[in-house]
């Protein structure tokens, strides 16, 4: 549906930091070019991407946008939240069911070092 989603960051590294730590947690693997990093494949299903914003401006979040990542298992949803709090993110929440999204998933949100809300889910049980 998507090429890619992209996120800004103020401190580059610390982003880049986070999300390999994050999403490395999910098998997913980043390719950084610069003061930015693309994960997944845009050729193939989209990709996510962090980096510093092209005009100069400061990055900042947006309010009620998550961006969700799928993931294999409830073990990976944990071992993402753990990793993204390890890692500069916010904790927003401890992994569980969530009964009121469709399929009654299992997931974890975060906050990136930026404020950038995202999450991972899985139906797996």
């Amino acid at each position: 549906m998507f090429t890619h989603v992209m996120v800004g960051a103020n401190d580059p590294d610390k982003s880049i930091a986070f999300y390999d730590a994050s999403l490395g947690a999910l098998g997913i693997s980043g390719n950084r070019m610069g003061n930015r990093s693309f994960y997944g494949n845009m050729g193939k299903g989209g990709a996510f991407a962090v980096g510093e914003p092209i005009d100069g401006e400061p990055a900042t979040f947006a309010n009620g946008g998550t961006i969700g990542f799928g993931a294999k298992s409830r073990a990976e949803v944990d071992a993402f939240h753990a990793a993204g709090c390890a890692n500069g993110g916010t904790c927003e929440g401890k992994p569980g069911e969530r009964s009121g999204a469709p399929g009654n998933p299992y997931g974890a949100y975060l906050r990136d070092p930026d404020g950038n809300k995202i999450c991972a889910f899985t139906t797996a049980k």
